[in-house]
């Protein structure tokens, strides 16, 4: 057992969701009415389509199963990855606490009925229009996309890069076209992206440390 504790101590950084859920659903609770608008007229202009229901679905198991490889393969790349993950979901928090957000797309009716309208229908009472912006949907996708285009053994295989860069974007096509987020807020979380990823993937934090360690020791004049 202590063998096997030293080995995935890394999973302590999972506890975050222990900050994540109660705050997520604090806001879904009471950000329900006063809420600034996102859309915009360009969301009207994308029809609603519900076969993306199912790219929408399986982003529950691309980020558990992309979180689930590195933790067991790469601590390294798992850190960044949560790093990247939890960050950015923090940051969509906060914008939500501070800046509370929806969206009013949703058709009041459906034309159609089949198995998949019964699936959005699920979707949206059990998931408010609102703290939409940056979509986590979309963050979390380009997030699991950037860590398996990164990985040492994963970004050998170029099938799965490719799948996981197709499914990133069906996923974050998903988000509009089921009328869950607006163009806005996929643009938002594209932009929260770039920003994680400078931070997480493209500064070099070892030799930042050692430059201001280095001009600390500089002797004075």
């Amino acid at each position: 057992m202590k063998t096997f504790i030293n080995k995935y101590k890394h999973a302590w950084i999972l506890l975050y969701f222990f900050i994540y859920m109660p705050w997520f659903l604090l806001l879904e609770k009471h950000i329900v009415t006063n809420y600034t608008n996102v859309a915009t007229g360009l969301d009207s202009m994308i029809p609603f389509c519900e076969w993306f229901i199912f790219p929408y679905l399986l982003w529950f198991a691309y980020i558990a199963i992309t979180i689930a490889y590195l933790f067991f393969t790469s601590p390294s790349d798992y850190y960044k990855c949560c790093a990247f993950l939890f960050i950015g979901m923090t940051i969509c928090l906060t914008i939500y606490t501070i800046w509370p957000n929806g969206q009013n797309l949703r058709p009041a009716t459906f034309t159609r009925d089949n198995f998949m309208i019964d699936m959005v229908k699920n979707i949206y009472s059990s998931d408010t229009s609102t703290n939409v912006c940056p979509s986590i949907h979309v963050f979390n996708s380009i997030g699991a996309h950037i860590a398996i285009s990164k990985n040492e053994r994963l970004k050998k295989h170029k099938g799965i890069v490719m799948a996981s860069l197709i499914l990133t974007i069906l996923i974050s096509l998903s988000t509009v076209f089921l009328k869950q987020h607006a163009i806005f807020d996929v643009v938002c979380s594209i932009a929260l992206s770039i920003v994680m990823y400078v931070l997480v993937y493209k500064v070099d934090y070892a030799k930042l440390r050692q430059s201001i360690k280095a001009r600390k020791e500089e002797p004075t004049i």
